[in-house]
């Protein structure tokens, strides 16, 4: 049986950078790991998931949630790091 850890984990994302695509999308965690899977195979993917890393830092600080905002800033640099192309502009 395949579980969301190994779905995760084949998706080309970490557990984190794949909840802020959930909760960017308001999707459950196994279809962030298909739409990150998804979108990291198309050009300009790895920008539209920094995008929505971004928005979810936004919102969160919208919220007063600075805990949440800073830990996805976390999130963001751990992304950009494992993926330098995201930053081209």
């Amino acid at each position: 049986m395949i579980t969301i850890e190994d779905c995760i984990a084949l998706c080309g994302l970490n557990i984190d950078e794949v909840d802020a695509i959930a909760e960017h999308e308001h999707i459950p965690e196994i279809n962030a790991a298909a739409l990150a899977q998804y979108l990291l195979r198309r050009n300009e993917g790895t920008k539209k998931i920094r995008d929505m890393i971004i928005d979810d830092i936004r919102e969160a600080f919208r919220k007063n949630n600075e805990v949440h905002a800073r830990e996805l800033i976390g999130v963001l640099h751990h992304f950009l790091n494992n993926h330098p192309e995201a930053d081209e502009t």
